[in-house]
């Protein structure tokens, strides 16, 4: 049965959706059967494996018209799916308001094609409304990318607290499987600075890779592809390709 993973952080612009193409991809490369699950209706997760040609997204299968294995489609990249989304995705807080068991509907979809892949990557919004709990709920664990600037760790110990909240009322199996320092500039005195804050003061395990500023990176969404096949001798892609090495590393 393949492992649940929500790429979370209710902030915006800390590298969530790059992280959940560019992970996702290399653990592809690895020869892992991965599922990307676009669950944020920004549908960037979509746009940038180059994704455009769908009938039904996974606000279909939220609101119950359809089921996760007809929405999903193949990307060109090699043992690596997609679920897609897109702005539709926005009226499903509202929808989901009244629906029974509302948590639940995201991790009974999942179940049904669990056993089809490796991993199952979800790339969630940058808020924590009925979606977001809908995927928490879904998974194993939360990988939260957390960028090396000043108030990186704003508004951690809300994501963290509301993981709680999550594991002790819905899914008692969920974990925070680590946190990832991204975006790192090694120019600036700063960016070093925050690295040692964020080590120093949380509980959680935080990655030995740190994902580096790399115009590579910004680059390959613009093509529809993740940056490891845009340009895999790149430090972006190298730094994804050793994110998923030791996640694979930790798991054992």
């Amino acid at each position: 049965m393949g492992k649940t993973l929500a790429i979370a952080n209710q902030k915006g612009g800390v590298g969530k959706t790059t992280t959940a193409i560019n992970f996702a991809s290399a653990l592809a490369i690895l020869d892992h059967k991965v599922l990307l699950i676009d669950a944020d209706p920004q549908a960037n997760a979509t746009s940038g494996l180059g994704v455009v040609d769908f009938e039904a997204t996974i606000y279909d299968v939220l609101i119950g018209q359809s089921k996760l294995s007809e929405i999903i489609q193949p990307t060109t990249e090699s043992n690596l799916y997609l679920a897609p989304s897109d702005i539709d995705l926005v009226g499903a807080e509202i929808e989901l308001i009244a629906a029974e068991h509302r948590e639940y509907i995201l991790s009974k979809a999942i179940e049904e094609i669990k056993d089809d892949y490796d991993f199952i990557i979800l790339d969630c919004q940058p808020s924590l409304g009925i979606i977001t709990v809908n995927a928490l709920t879904a998974s194993d664990s939360v990988l939260i990318p957390i960028q090396c600037e000043v108030f990186a760790l704003q508004g951690l110990s809300k994501l963290t607290e509301t993981i709680e909240i999550v594991k002790n009322g819905l899914n008692p199996d969920l974990e925070i499987e680590g946190i990832l320092l991204s975006m790192y500039d090694k120019r600036l005195r700063m960016a070093n600075m925050v690295i040692d804050e964020i080590k120093s003061s949380t509980e959680h395990r935080v990655f030995e890779t740190i994902i580096h500023r790399n115009s590579k990176v910004a680059e390959a969404p613009m093509v529809g592809q993740s940056v490891i096949h845009y340009d895999v001798k790149s430090v972006g892609a190298q730094n994804y390709l050793n994110l998923a090495s030791e996640f694979i590393a930790n798991q054992n």
